[in-house]
């Protein structure tokens, strides 16, 4: 299997991050929490969203485009083909996982539509080919006709190309097999004729095409992609492409209002900043370039002190699906699926980069928070919007009071797709001797380590419980320190800033023993050091202190003043009419109310709740609260993570 992973090359001479992150390929989850999402996200999620495809029109497009039957573009948006190469992508991880004769033949039967759509010229793009018309069709983003790119601002051709790039990659990994990789070069090749060769000055109005590039780059080893994902961000903010009275066309919106490396707080639509941001750390690793990484970690901070939601989540404008002004957190969140999984992409560039396990924190609140809860339970619903409150009638998810079977819009079931199968990628990561532990579920690992190879099986009942257990498998000894994350959360730090704050102080720190012997442990940036000659039947018990921690955010924060959440765990919590006697926007907790967590395995495929009391118009109520990934998925009722707070 070709051994390209992201976040870091094989390709000899290619410099890229100091940490190296361990391929997913290498990491088996073998139980628990993460096994049941990554099994229903390949048995029910993507063969669902691909059943969607076919029904709304998005694959015929490719058969369409190819000349295999006569039709007209189906859908709104011209963009729809790049849910096709998501969802190709997260089925080819799958495959990685554990391969599906099956779901192989799908893939290239799919494949065989996209290369059929391909124009001689190496461009492809299924609304322009079979033009769209934006006005008669009612499609968005479809194209222009002044010709190929010329739109590509508000076309998303760029973008999907982006995808398709990506798409391609993973499926090279899965197969070894060209077929879609050498669609997707010789459309980047065009791409890169047009703009460096022919000097055009086209850019994308949403990035993607650069983190597609820089996975071309990596590879084959061909600068010139990388080159071309450089251009496309340095084109950014230079007055490049404007309206008819000057103005920049996108502005702030897009990220195109400064250069990229002048740049420090965050803006506009927030899946777009997330994933230009990314970009912006692969490039910063592969060429050192000290200007991007400066801005970065500018933007980092904003985000982190006045941006970000206590679940993880980004985006609080509904009308630009994007950042707001500083510490303008409304309750009813935009913060889009897609953006938890760009800032998860983000976070984990970051540590990489930097080697801190704060980025790993924000990473793992995103995940078990803002991220997860756009996935039902059972694979086959989804939000796309993530409010942290909801009054039980109102609309906020595309229209729909609950979770949803598809979207028009369908960014976030393709991208939830595609990210699911490859969690496990982001547990690992190595440098020279040291070993990065940064997440807690059930898996064998194997982990390079110099010229060597750790194997770990890691057992653990994690978010539930704190205690996780890592015994070394390999016969032959190997040296290594081992670098366990301690989680915010356990060090008493809601978020690597003063947005957030735990009311209460932890009573108890992280233990960890070696073969049954405490160890008296040094933390650096985050982990703890536990070095040692590793052979097989060592064992390395950590146990966090899983309190039940109350949260207060900034007072500039206006809309949670006077207002607690409660987080346990990694988790934070909610409360959801179903459980509280239709009560959740109104019920008020005393300031010395204390929980008591109580798992239950019979509920939302088993969660911990948190049970006490509360007052709702002054009476006391008992109160139960729920993870909140796991809300709306019973009957439609009111639902609050940010919950009143009495004076003391």
């Amino acid at each position: 299997m070709p051994s390209e992973i992201p976040g870091q090359s094989n390709q000899t001479g290619i410099t890229d991050y100091p940490i190296r992150p361990t391929e997913f390929p290498r990491v088996h989850i073998t139980g628990g929490f993460w096994k049941a999402r990554v099994d229903t996200a390949s048995k029910i999620t993507i063969p669902y969203s691909f059943a969607k495809c076919e029904e709304t029109g998005r694959i015929d497009n490719f058969i369409f485009a190819g000349g295999q039957k006569d039709g007209r573009f189906r859908g709104s948006f011209g963009f729809d083909d790049s849910d096709v190469y998501k969802i190709i992508e997260g089925a080819s991880y799958s495959l990685m996982n554990k391969p599906d004769p099956a779901m192989k033949s799908y893939l290239d039967t799919l494949v065989g539509y996209i290369r059929a759509a391909q124009e001689d010229d190496g461009y492809l793009y299924t609304a322009w080919t079979l033009k769209a018309n934006p006005y008669a069709d009612m499609v968005c983003c479809s194209y222009s006709e002044k010709g190929q790119y010329e739109g590509s601002r508000w076309s998303h051709e760029l973008y999907n190309a982006g995808h398709m790039y990506e798409a391609a990659v993973a499926h090279y990994r899965a197969t070894g097999e060209r077929s879609f990789l050498d669609v997707a070069l010789k459309n980047a090749d065009l791409v890169y004729r047009l703009c460096v060769e022919e000097g055009r000055t086209f850019y994308p109005g949403h990035q993607e095409i650069e983190l597609g590039l820089v996975k071309l780059y990596r590879v084959t080893g061909e600068k010139k992609y990388l080159d071309l994902a450089r251009l496309f961000l340095d084109r950014r903010g230079r007055g490049l492409e404007s309206d008819e009275t000057g103005k920049p066309i996108f502005d702030k919106y897009a990220q195109d209002h400064l250069p990229v490396t002048e740049q420090t707080e965050a803006v506009g639509h927030s899946v777009r900043a997330a994933y230009m941001y990314a970009a912006m750390a692969d490039i910063a690793a592969i060429s050192g370039d000290t200007a991007y990484l400066s801005a970065i970690d500018k933007i980092w901070e904003n985000i982190v002190s006045k941006k970000l939601y206590i679940s993880g989540g980004l985006g609080a404008g509904n009308g630009i699906e994007g950042f707001d002004t500083d510490y303008t957190l409304p309750n009813d969140a935009y913060a889009e699926t897609c953006a938890a999984i760009a800032n998860v992409y983000w976070n984990h560039r970051m540590f990489l980069l930097h080697g801190d396990s704060k980025y790993m924190d924000v990473l793992e609140r995103s995940l078990y928070n803002g991220l997860i809860v756009g996935l039902s339970l059972d694979g086959d619903k989804f939000f796309y919007p993530n409010p942290l409150e909801f009054d039980g009638e109102r609309t906020f998810n595309q229209g729909a009071v609950c979770r949803s079977p598809w979207f028009d819009c369908s960014c976030c079931p393709s991208n939830l797709s595609r990210f699911v199968p490859s969690v496990s990628g982001y547990v690992y990561a190595s440098a020279g001797s040291d070993v990065y532990v940064n997440l807690f579920m059930d898996n064998t690992s194997k982990i390079p380590v110099k010229d060597n190879v750790l194997e770990l099986d890691q057992k653990t009942t994690y978010p539930w419980s704190g205690d996780v257990v890592l015994e070394v498998k390999n016969m032959e000894s190997v040296t290594a320190t081992l670098k366990i994350r301690i989680p915010g959360w356990a060090l008493n730090e809601a978020v690597p800033s003063d947005l957030y704050t735990f009311e209460n102080t932890p009573a108890q720190s992280a233990i960890i023993e070696v073969n049954g012997v405490a160890f008296a442990y040094v933390m650096e940036k985050g982990y703890a050091l536990v070095p040692g000659s590793w052979k097989k039947g060592d064992k390395v018990e950590v146990h966090f202190p899983m309190e039940i921690k109350a949260i207060r955010s900034h007072p500039n924060v206006l809309a949670d003043k006077g207002k607690t959440t409660i987080q346990r765990g990694p988790l934070i919590y909610c409360a959801e009419g179903v459980d509280n006697q239709g009560h959740a926007l109104d019920i008020t907790l005393d300031g010395t109310t204390s929980f008591a967590a109580e798992h239950m395995p019979g509920l939302l495929k088993g969660v911990t709740v948190l049970k006490g009391k509360g007052k709702v118009a002054g009476d006391e109520i008992p109160v139960q609260l729920i993870p909140y990934y796991a809300w709306n998925h019973r009957e439609t009722s009111p639902m609050a993570v940010w919950l009143g707070r009495e004076s003391r």
